[in-house]
């Protein structure tokens, strides 16, 4: 018993069956509540001993619940005062619930005065608890967070404000501070809401630069200079399916260029106060800095409103996502209620046009795909151009080349494709212009030409050909000078 006091392996595992023992109280409760309005009001006839029957096991249930809540407790993470709150809001349902019990059973002959008091403090602290447990688990305000306007100021309720879904354009990137600029409006967006003063999962912080340095329960969650060695980052590459994987399935996930700009902080020292023209600017991350001028880290290109993200397709073979999983490819719902899917190789650089074959078993299901850095050519394509609903393929710094596009061009729903460091030349450029769907390529060191980016936006004025930053958006960032050599300054098309 001393063990369960302490904080450990036990402590969490009988914890976290406080969630599944605190539906027990509330339902038994208002069933009795209901039952003795019911009774009283002549509307129904039954035995007291079903009630009684009905409240002792609503007393058993809250007492069981109180333990495991305490226990769950020790793990730390939670707003200390609104935890005592809730503790006490359920410790007076236990003893209420009792005393209803004993008072219906006859266990006590004097006191019948008293049972409909305490039955009624039981079942409205039910109510009470259960807001508060449903704000330190999903943080403050949670029950009341979508309250329609109209009954938010009946219920005294300050109006809703807007939440920032996407990051505000940075005019000039090159002054920007990277922590507060970027990394944190990043990590606002989709971690504050479980690691903030209110809801401390993991007894993490991450809602300014001094708690998320100090990291939580199990320690830093990064690693000064070393970003891909940081349980932060670990964790956002970990299969969406993995109970490690943050954010956890069904919530707003992290893109890619999101990922890559937290890494490539880290990889820098984490600064909290360096512009971004302190820092050394990769190659692998400009494309991610230069996306920032136009209010996005979506990384992927193309829109979130696309038609393919519509399609209703059959749930992918379990067969087929785990032989891809066993050559190092990560599979991953792009949301928690579609059968659509996104295939990364990140993790998996050996991936080439032999395994490619695999990807075909889920040609209805993959529509984002990335397979940049890997060892993918021309013959990888004609595979790739078997998934009929892929939306978005990232092949930059791969072994592609102009005679693999015309495998590619006729996918209807390709809006995105990345060609960054590849030898596409002028020729494949046009191949590109005449797919009707593309929109967005990005063709930043290849072999294209101005010249050639001229001529393919004659055929498709409307196709946004990204050949480095764009100029128009990232004046300021160019001017860094040792940045970027005078030779690979980018060209504007758009």
């Amino acid at each position: 018993m001393f063990t369960l006091l302490q904080a450990s392996d036990w402590t969490y595992f009988f914890g976290r069956f406080h969630p599944v023992l605190v539906h027990l109280p509330i339902g038994f409760l208002l069933v009795a509540a209901l039952l003795e309005v019911g009774k009283r009001l002549g509307k129904i006839t039954l035995s007291d001993s079903v009630i009684t029957f009905i409240l002792f096991w609503s007393a058993v249930g809250a007492s069981m619940a109180c333990v495991a809540g305490y226990l769950l407790s020790l793990g730390g993470g939670y707003e200390e005062e609104l935890l005592s709150a809730h503790q006490w809001q359920g410790i007076g349902v236990a003893v209420f619930a009792w005393i209803a019990w004993i008072l219906k059973s006859e266990i006590i002959s004097k006191g019948a005065v008293v049972y409909l008091p305490a039955l009624a403090l039981a079942t409205i602290l039910t109510f009470t608890a259960g807001h508060d447990g449903g704000s330190l688990t999903h943080g403050d305000g949670y029950l009341t967070q979508y309250t329609p306007e109209a009954f938010r100021s009946l219920a005294g309720i300050p109006p809703r404000t807007e939440e920032t879904k996407e990051l505000k354009p940075i005019a000039n990137i090159n002054e920007a501070v990277v922590y507060k600029d970027i990394v944190q409006p990043i990590l606002e967006m989709r971690c504050v809401q479980c690691h903030n003063a209110n809801k401390q999962k993991g007894g993490l912080r991450m809602d300014g630069m001094a708690m998320l340095a100090k990291g939580g329960e199990n320690g830093p969650v990064f690693i000064s200079g070393k970003g891909l060695e940081s349980v932060m980052i670990k964790r956002c590459l970990l299969p969406e399916s993995d109970d490690d994987h943050m954010p956890p399935k069904g919530k707003p996930q992290l893109s890619e260029s999101q990922v890559a700009l937290l890494t490539w902080w880290i990889d820098q020292g984490a600064p909290a106060d360096k512009k971004v023209s302190d820092l050394k600017v990769t190659e692998q991350i400009k494309p991610a800095l230069a996306l920032l001028t136009s209010g996005t880290t979506g990384g992927s290109g193309g829109s979130s409103e696309s038609a393919v993200l519509s399609l209703k397709v059959a749930v992918p073979a379990e067969k087929s996502v785990d032989a891809i999983k066993k050559v190092g490819l990560l599979v991953m719902p792009i949301a928690h209620d579609k059968n659509l899917v996104q295939v990364s190789a990140v993790n998996a650089p050996g991936f080439g046009d032999g395994q490619s074959g695999l990807l075909t078993s889920l040609s209805d299901q993959i529509v984002w795909l990335k397979l940049g850095h890997t060892k993918i050519t021309d013959g990888g394509l004609k595979e790739l151009a078997k998934l009929k609903n892929l939306n978005k393929l990232h092949l930059e710094y791969t072994g592609v080349t102009d005679a693999g596009l015309n495998d590619l061009k006729n996918l209807q729903y390709l809006e995105y494709l990345n060609l960054v460091g590849t030898k596409i030349t002028d020729a494949g450029l046009k191949i590109l212009a005449a797919s009707k769907s593309l929109k967005n390529v990005y063709i930043w060191k290849s072999a294209v030409t101005e010249n050639g980016i001229l001529e393919a936006k004659k055929l498709r004025p409307d196709l946004n050909i990204v050949s480095g930053f764009n100029e128009a958006r990232v004046a300021e960032f160019l001017k860094a000078g040792d940045t970027l050599k005078t030779e690979e300054k980018p060209k504007s098309t758009k």
